[in-house]
């Protein structure tokens, strides 16, 4: 074979090995062809061939991993599309013994901010290392994310609570999500209750004589979690719940003083007043039992919404509201600011005294698992038992 041969053989050869492939075989021809030339051509050649089909070439690459045809480019069409975040992707909830601490730096090193209790709810801001930065009532800080559960919707459900406020002077619950239902009853303005489910322009929530309806147009539903509390805050919290302790002795300490001067003047000469139709004694002591014994004096009398009177009629807040205003403690006439008086225990250890607070309704703990409460028109003041006969929403304590 002469040299003309040889070059001939040579150029087929690469160019075949170019087509079939691209860099490898350039180093291979440049190794054996010992030609500038033909290096230089197939690198252009291999440069042009790229060039053209590099887009297409990644395109087809995805399209058969994925399959041929329409379908193909459909599921990478599907692939571009934005992602919708759920409400509870950045909500992570605390799974703790009691509670963790808010610290303003990643580190265990880092100033106390304030603390998250246990099924409480932030918002995670972001991450650094193991530590999650977030956002939670007025604390913003670093939890080291052991200690939180990210993104579980059913966790995040199972602790807020979906609540509806109302916003007209008298809302009408009715038994079914129409004007023309039966109305079950009524709640008023201020109140916040729970919700049961959502309809369209209706909400069912729950009240005292069961679960009904309301038209979406008179309430603000929102979902309610409990935040993390702030060094400050605490201390606030604590120093509230000192003065309204001591004050609560104090109208105590008034009230049996009271009692034992009514009694003095009842036992003295004279003729006793004609006895009413029924007696209650005065309130007598300063302790939480009292209270309830004070309380159950008045079941049978009768249920009047917007009421105040023990003989003549309350409603449940109106009922609560009286039976303290009697120990010299002022409250407020409505059920849902009665779950922020005094200060909170756990329903499990309740005390007679103790205030039930339930989605739009309230009572009062007489011990044994019972409340005494202003219950509806057709029961009146009346016990009923077990007292968690309903979800409780909060226990308040005053003595």
């Amino acid at each position: 074979m002469n040299r003309n041969s040889i070059r001939r053989a040579t150029t087929c050869c690469l160019t075949a090995a170019v087509v079939l492939s691209s860099s490898s075989i350039v180093s291979h021809a440049a190794l054996n062809a010992g030609a500038g030339s033909l290096i230089s051509a197939a690198q252009n050649e291999v440069q042009i061939e790229n060039e053209t089909s590099s887009t297409a070439g990644i395109s087809e690459t995805i399209a058969k991993s994925l399959g041929k045809g329409s379908d193909a480019s459909a599921q990478v069409a599907q692939n571009k599309k934005e992602v919708v975040k759920s409400e509870y992707d950045d909500i992570a909830i605390a799974q703790v013994d009691n509670y963790v601490h808010v610290r303003s730096t990643a580190g265990e090193d880092g100033e106390v901010l304030g603390k998250l209790y246990n099924d409480s709810a932030c918002t995670v801001l972001g991450t650094e290392g193991d530590w999650y930065k977030i956002h939670s009532g007025d604390v913003e800080g670093y939890i080291k994310a052991e200690f939180l559960v990210l993104g579980d919707a059913e966790l995040a459900k199972s602790v807020g609570r979906r609540v509806a406020d109302v916003k007209t002077e008298s809302l009408n619950v009715r038994s079914d999500a129409s004007t023309e239902a039966e109305l079950l009853g009524q709640v008023p303005e201020g109140e916040e209750l729970t919700v049961v489910e959502e309809k369209g322009d209706w909400v069912k929530v729950s009240i005292e004589e069961g679960e009904g309806w309301v038209s979406r147009d008179f309430v603000d539903c929102s979902t309610h979690y409990i935040v993390a509390e702030s060094k400050e805050a605490e201390e606030a919290r604590l120093k509230k719940e000192e003065e309204e302790r001591l004050a609560a002795e104090e109208a105590a300490r008034r009230a049996a003083a009271s009692s034992r001067s009514s009694s003095s003047s009842s036992s003295a000469g004279g003729s006793a007043p004609s006895a009413p139709s029924r007696s209650y004694a005065p309130p007598s002591g300063g302790n939480g039992q009292a209270v309830a014994d004070y309380a159950c004096q008045f079941v049978g009398n009768p249920y009047v919404y917007g009421g105040t009177s023990l003989t003549n009629g309350a409603d449940c807040s109106g009922f609560v509201m009286s039976v303290y205003a009697a120990f010299g403690v002022g409250l407020p006439h409505s059920s849902s600011a009665l779950a922020g008086v005094g200060y909170g225990v756990d329903p499990g250890a309740m005390q007679p005294g103790d205030i039930v607070c339930y989605s739009g309704h309230v009572g009062i703990y007489v011990g044994n698992n019972t409340i005494v409460h202003a219950s509806t028109e057709a029961t009146g003041i009346k016990y009923t038992s077990p007292a968690n006969y309903r979800a409780i929403v909060a226990v308040r304590r005053i003595f």
